[in-house]
């Protein structure tokens, strides 16, 4: 950043003026004071008391039709999704300060409206929802937010950011033009903006917030409702703008914003997008950077060099604002994902993984990406894009400015071949699916598609924690609790019975079967029908498990048809219903139901069916050892724990399982290795991880190749294996001492396997060519001679308190595959190994010049060559 020149006669006066915002005026100020003068410090000095108070400087954020405009000033702004909930207040300032470091401007989150109101008027703004710490967090890094109010998140989140309790406000409809909703929308959309500005957080009052967004995706929802959607959209506008935060709002995915709100695109391209009014700028407000996961369902990869293809290919086009979501997805702690079937895991392949690592190549990659599009900044603010066709499928698009600024994007649609192009009288060589970017107009800083940053291998170690003495407590089903149950004649509605306190509900009821059934002398037993929008659903007959069946994302519906092991005389048939999270998306999905709606029916009794749907129901609301709080650190607990010795020989299902254990060493991020059981809830120190299922991961899983449009069927990984094995325990929730582990069990596992594991890198790997493509292209041909323009170097970085132990792979030639299946190719430098162990072994980091010089000879002239090594990271052994 450079500061404006100011005039400073004695004894008069200083006249600033400041085309950009107190946030990096103050991050300039506190970096610069100690590196100037005496007269310089005392000039910055009033520089950073002048910012303190923005409204003395007059900050302004407003827009025009080619960017979000600061202080008069246009910007290109690259934004990160990062979700407060999702994360732990101790994680935040190092995801902030590593999306920083990435290239960020800005840091964006929903706000999410059932965990700050749970029940009408009682706000909760404390722990992992104190919304107000997270945003001075970004403000501290030096860093603009955007808060999408909404107050619809949808985020695969439950019930998709709104409170239960809001179903059941009288005549209430939601998302339409209706005045309850509108009213309680309303009411929550203030209390969130008087916040903010109580606490400045506004870029206008010197706070980070320079945009807000009202409502979220509700184009389609608002054309299905006519008439009554767009009444509401509008009212949602005009009540968000009459609120008066200083800074825009924004609609995503909503073709008819009404002025002043800028329309933006969501989506995994948002090059063909434009706002609907001339005066809007081009803002995508989610760049999908992965997808999320489903319990049954593959992990989902998106190519970081077609993300940061989708990118360029929307900077090229004029657009100024894009947003990755997510950059950190993080973990659905507690009973927090929506859908339903949304595995706790919120990793969504992003930049920072779920426990906040650095995900490479994707964040090295998208790194040089922004500082290229940095680069160009100039430019692209201040003119059009001039389109020219440099062949079938490639094209250049150009931005000069009248202050003589140039930057040219040159791009390759063509999805299997590359392309020798000729620019400004130049040859550039462009990978399949590519943009190269140039900022000058003549030199390659970047292209999308060459990967010149190590990637790593990320594996979960055993740590030396040790789980103490497991304890059992199971839920008694011969017994009910007369005071928390009641009895209607058929079958009722999940969520309205429960209100989502809990994921369970018990319908019970009674079957008399006759001593002279046939099936009772040998015949064929009955069958038990139960159909259910579940989302899984088990099964009891006398106390005992008969089966159980489980619904999927795409088809909710449960059909349980079993035979079951009916005695004469009284029967009791137990039906747990769980929920896997409440829905999150499509129109009046309030309305949606859940549970066992039947029919529920006997087949196979002497007298024929006997339907059961309108029979006396006995319902009761979540489990005994909910009821009990058997979670609770309370030594004085009134639940009777036994010894559970003969746990791993006999696995009962509904069974709570306790441990107690010691916090591991060292500060890496851990995490429970639950593949040994089934399917169920689990604790720590009384506060919830989340929901773990060991559902297995169906898919198709034939490789990905980044070029060609992305879609999430396209890269898929885990076919086989259960969706999610690993589940993510904060460090910050742990003692030194005596930790707590408590889990519940729907169908019966072996908890003694349980492990708590480390998250590390073991594997770090570089593979690069002679001619760096983030410094310049490969080669530039100028008048027919090729240029020889730069010696990259190979980095390799193993994490905090690792050192590179090994060497794998080293070759300098023509290797062959990809981390963790390098092969030496028919060019190779016998020097390799030993050139990079003498550089390498023993040290945090390395680096080693790729030139023939450093590896004896040229081992193949004449060819293009590259230089591929896999290192193995260890702890190290340094006192």
């Amino acid at each position: 950043m450079t500061i404006p020149h100011f005039y400073t006669p004695s004894h008069s006066f200083i006249i600033f003026f400041f085309p950009f915002s107190p946030l990096q005026l103050q991050h300039f100020c506190f970096n610069s004071i100690m590196e100037t003068n005496s007269v310089s410090k005392w000039v910055l000095f009033i520089l950073v008391l002048i910012q303190l108070g923005c409204q003395n400087i007059q900050c302004t954020v407003t827009y025009d039709n080619k960017a979000i405009v600061i202080n008069g000033q246009r910007r290109i702004l690259i934004s990160g999704s990062i979700h407060y909930p999702r994360s732990t207040p101790e994680m935040w300032e190092d995801l902030v300060m590593k999306a920083k470091q990435g290239g960020l401007d800005v840091i964006e989150t929903y706000v999410f409206w059932n965990v700050h109101e749970p029940t009408p008027g009682n706000y909760v703004f404390e722990g992992r929802y104190d919304l107000v710490r997270f945003l001075k967090t970004v403000q501290k890094a030096g860093l603009y937010a955007h808060l999408r109010i909404g107050p619809y998140v949808c985020a695969e989140w439950n019930f998709g950011g709104f409170p239960v309790w809001l179903k059941y406000v009288p005549g209430i409809s939601f998302r339409t033009d209706n005045e309850p909703f509108k009213r309680a929308m309303k009411g929550f959309t203030e209390k969130i903006v008087n916040m903010m500005k109580s606490e400045k957080l506004f870029e206008t009052e010197g706070g980070p917030i320079i945009l807000s967004q009202i409502e979220n995706e509700y184009g389609s929802v608002g054309k299905a409702l006519g008439v009554a959607g767009h009444n509401y959209m509008t009212w949602a506008a005009n009540m968000a703008v009459g609120l008066r935060t200083g800074v825009p709002w924004v609609m995503c995915k909503q073709d008819d914003a009404p002025d002043p709100i800028i329309n933006t695109c969501n989506g995994f391209y948002c090059d063909a997008f434009s706002p609907n009014k001339p005066d809007k700028p081009t803002i995508w407000t989610e760049a999908w950077s992965g997808w999320f996961t489903e319990f049954g369902g593959p992990i989902h990869e998106r190519p970081v060099q077609d993300l940061a293809f989708g990118v360029a290919r929307f900077i090229q086009k004029g657009g100024s604002f894009f947003n990755y979501y997510m950059y950190h997805g993080g973990t659905n702690f507690g009973r927090s994902a929506g859908g339903p079937f949304i595995t706790t895991s919120y990793d969504y392949d992003a930049p920072l993984d779920e426990y906040g690592l650095i995900r490479q190549p994707k964040y090295g990659h998208l790194k040089e990406l922004h500082k290229a599009i940095k680069q160009c900044e100039p430019a692209l603010v201040s003119a059009d894009p001039r389109v020219t066709s440099l062949g079938n499928l490639q094209q250049a698009h150009v931005f000069s400015s009248e202050s003589g600024h140039c930057a040219a994007f040159l791009a390759n649609y063509n999805t299997n071949n590359a392309a020798k192009v000729m620019f400004n009288n130049m040859h550039y060589t462009l990978p399949p699916w590519s943009i190269s970017i140039l900022p000058d107009c003549t030199n390659v800083v970047f292209n999308t598609a060459k990967v010149g940053v190590q990637s790593t291998q990320m594996e979960m170690l055993p740590t030396n924690a040790e789980l103490f003495t497991w304890e059992t407590y199971n839920e008694d089903l011969t017994t009910v609790d007369d005071s928390s149950t009641f009895t209607v004649s058929g079958l009722l509605e999940q969520v309205n019975v429960t209100r989502d306190n809990s994921d369970y509900l018990w319908y019970t009821t009674n079957v008399h079967v006759d001593s002279s059934e046939s099936f009772l002398r040998g015949g064929e037993h009955p069958k038990l029908l139960v159909q259910s929008t579940g989302h899984a659903l088990h099964v009891f007959i006398n106390g005992e498990l008969s089966g159980s069946a489980f619904g999927t994302r795409e088809n909710r519906r449960i059909t349980y048809k079993e035979k079951v092991n009916l005695r004469p005389g009284n029967n009791k048939i137990s039906l747990l219903s769980v929920a896997m999270g409440l829905p999150n998306i499509g129109g009046h999905y309030e309305t949606w139901e859940t549970g066992v709606m039947g029919p529920v029916a006997l087949y196979g009794l002497d007298q024929g069916k006997q339907d059961l749907s309108w029979a006396k129901w006995t319902y009761q609301v979540g489990l005994k050892g909910e009821a009990m709080d058997v979670i609770s650190t309370n030594r004085m607990s009134s639940v009777e724990w036994l010894q559970g010795s003969l746990i791993a020989q006999k696995q009962q299902p509904l069974t709570w399982h306790k441990a107690s254990f010691n916090a591991p060493e060292g500060d890496e991020p851990l995490a429970l290795d639950m593949s040994s059981m089934g399917k169920g809830q689990v604790w720590i120190n009384g506060q919830s991880i989340g929901r773990y299922w060991t559902a297995y991961a169906t898919g198709n899983c034939q490789g990905c190749h980044y070029a060609g449009s992305y879609r999430p069927p396209k890269c898929q990984l885990g076919c086989g294996q259960p969706t999610q094995r690993w589940y993510h325990v904060p460090r910050s929730w742990l003692k030194p001492t005596d930790n707590s582990l408590v889990l519940f069990e729907e169908l019966g596992g072996d908890p003694t396997r349980i492990q708590l594991v480390k998250r590390s890198t073991t594997t770090v790997c570089a593979d690069m060519f002679e001619y760096h493509p983030n410094i310049k292209d490969w080669h530039i041909e100028s008048f027919g001679k090729t240029q020889e323009l730069h010696r990259p170097k190979v980095h390799l970085h193993c994490g905090p308190g690792l050192t590179i132990s090994a060497i794998k792979f080293a070759s300098f030639g023509t290797p062959l595959g990809t981390c963790g299946t390098f092969q030496q190719g028919t060019c190779h430098a016998p020097t390799s190994y030993d050139v990079i162990q003498k550089r390498c072994i023993g040290k945090e980091a390395c680096a080693v010049t790729i030139a023939n010089s450093n590896f004896g000879q040229d081992p193949c002239p004449n060819k293009l060559k590259r230089l591929t090594v896999e290192a193995v990271c260890a702890p190290s052994t340094r006192g």
